[in-house]
Order: C-alpha cells, then structure tokens, then sequence
C-alpha cells in the first residue's frame, strides 16, 4: 500500500513540473525579439514608425556597429527634435514587457533613451528613459504631446557603455529595471488600453538600441 502511495506522489511530481514545462514554453513562446540585423542600412527598419513628438527633425537610421550586443547593426537616432520617437507598427500589447539595449553616445542638452508602451499615437504614451547626462532613470506620461514626470531613481548611466532597460506593466502597475535591477515600480490609470511599443530619445540625444524585446501577457 505504501508503495502504491509513494508511486501516485511520483505521478503526481510528474505531472505537475510537465505542466510547469509547458507554461514555461507558452510564456517564452509569446517574446519577440528584433536585433535590426537584416534590416537596410542607412534606412528606418521597415514596419516601424520613425517620428517624434513635438517640433524639429529626428533621424532614425539602421547603422553598422561593431560594439552592437548583436552584431552588426543598431539603430540609432542622431537627428535633434523635442522627443524622437519610433514604433513598431504590428503592436498591440495591454499587458506585457518591453525590453532594449541601448548606448548613449552624445548630446549637449540631453543624452537619454528610453522604451515607451501603451501608445495610442505619437502624442499619447507612456515613456521610462534613462539619461546619461543627469544619471537617473525616470517614469511619464505624455498627454496630448506633453511629457510629465511621475517618480525618479538617481541611477549612474555611463556614456558609450551599453545598458539595458526594461519596464513590466499590467493592468495600472509598471516596473521599470535598469540593469538587472528594479528602478522605479509605479501604478497610474491613464492609458488602460493596448498600445504599440517602441524607443524615445530626447533633444540632441544620439543613441543607439538593438536587441529590442517584447511580450504579451
């Protein structure tokens, strides 16, 4: 009887750490991951919007990089507007994460990338970045083209070194983790809906991303 009982918790193990197996399987099946590597160089990638909220001239371009994590190409913003911005057009994502590497590379007024998420338009979103130039990773939401700051960590963010940020957001909760560790966690009600996600610049900012990741939940 014992080993009939002993056998029947073993099943039981089985089972369960199988059922484990395939949660695992469907939650890592649902990331995407876009390194830019086939993607023409000295053009915008293809499916993105490159755009920008606010007046003056951002410049999204494919580029060769021989630091890149993934070689050989990034993309990089090196064109000066109040806030670049560039989307992926198939998105839609409520719950989820999102995911890039980035590399500050230079800029006078600012030098800060970031991820955005929940994006109705190029005026509506939220946006984390972190900025080389100030050493902080910090949290918004723009509004009808108008950013505004909602919590801030004081976070050193080396130029010309690369770095990963990251933010999880479900339902009015988002957590933002900037190399490996958690930065800000905040819970706000603005955007409740699905929305594109992409990567922000600021200003003169020149920046360069790869390795942009992304899931639903």
């Amino acid at each position: 009887m014992l080993g009939i009982m002993i056998d029947a918790v073993a099943l039981i193990g089985v089972v369960a750490l199988a059922r484990v197996d395939r949660l695992t399987t469907s939650a890592a099946a649902s990331t995407e991951m876009v390194s830019f590597d086939n993607a023409t160089v000295g053009q915008p990638p293809a499916g993105w919007t490159a755009t920008r909220t606010g007046a003056g001239t951002a410049k999204w371009t494919i580029e060769r990089d021989e630091s890149a994590p993934s070689k050989p190409n990034v993309l990089k913003q090196s064109g000066v507007a109040t806030y670049p911005v560039c989307f992926k057009d198939d998105t839609s994502i409520k719950d989820g994460f999102v995911e890039v590497k980035f590399k500050p590379i230079s800029g006078k007024e600012d030098q800060a990338g970031g991820v955005v998420w929940r994006l109705k338009d190029t005026n509506n979103y939220y946006v984390a970045r972190a900025n080389a130039l100030g050493d902080n990773v910090t949290i918004y939401h723009t509004i009808n083209g108008r950013r505004t700051e909602k919590k801030r960590a004081n976070i050193k963010v080396a130029s010309n070194m690369w770095h990963t940020l990251r933010v999880d957001f479900a339902g009015n909760h988002f957590t933002v983790t900037y190399d490996g560790q958690k930065a800000i966690d905040w819970d706000d009600d603005t955007f409740k809906d699905a929305g594109k996600i992409g990567v922000w610049t600021k200003a003169d900012s020149v920046m360069v991303f790869d390795d942009f990741s992304y899931g639903a939940r």
